[in-house]
């Protein structure tokens, strides 16, 4: 059975945003949908009242399953295999060990909400 995935991450971050792009286009896998969590604030509403804050990571459904922040990015670039993109596939070694990504994730959430405020864009989406 095929598993589908949606992808939830912040639209004003640059690096969210780059990072979605390239799933989106280069990452060849076809089950999945790419949303910026600023336009779907609904979505983020009804994810946030179950635990999951777009602030502390993107957000990641797979079928029934919610994956949030390190567990997200980690799942997701599992999934990903020969991508027709250079920095994708660095991305997705990288981010394939769980240890990788729990040690380097916390860096990316600061540069987040560094670039937002140095854009003067608020931190937070609701």
């Amino acid at each position: 059975m095929t598993s589908y995935y949606t992808f939830i991450y912040d639209g004003e971050c640059p690096f969210c945003n780059h990072f979605a792009e390239l799933l989106e286009i280069k990452s060849q896998i076809n089950n999945i949908k790419i949303l910026d969590g600023r336009k779907n604030l609904t979505l983020i509403k009804s994810l946030q009242e179950k635990g999951y804050d777009l602030d502390k990571g993107a957000i990641l459904l797979k079928d029934e399953d919610i994956f949030h922040g390190p567990d997200a990015i980690n799942t997701i670039c599992k999934q990903i295999n020969n991508p027709s993109s250079n920095l994708l596939l660095l991305l997705s070694r990288v981010f394939k060990s769980n240890k990788r990504t729990n040690l380097i994730f916390p860096l990316l959430v600061r540069a987040r909400r560094f670039a937002l405020i140095s854009k003067g864009i608020s931190i937070s989406l609701v």
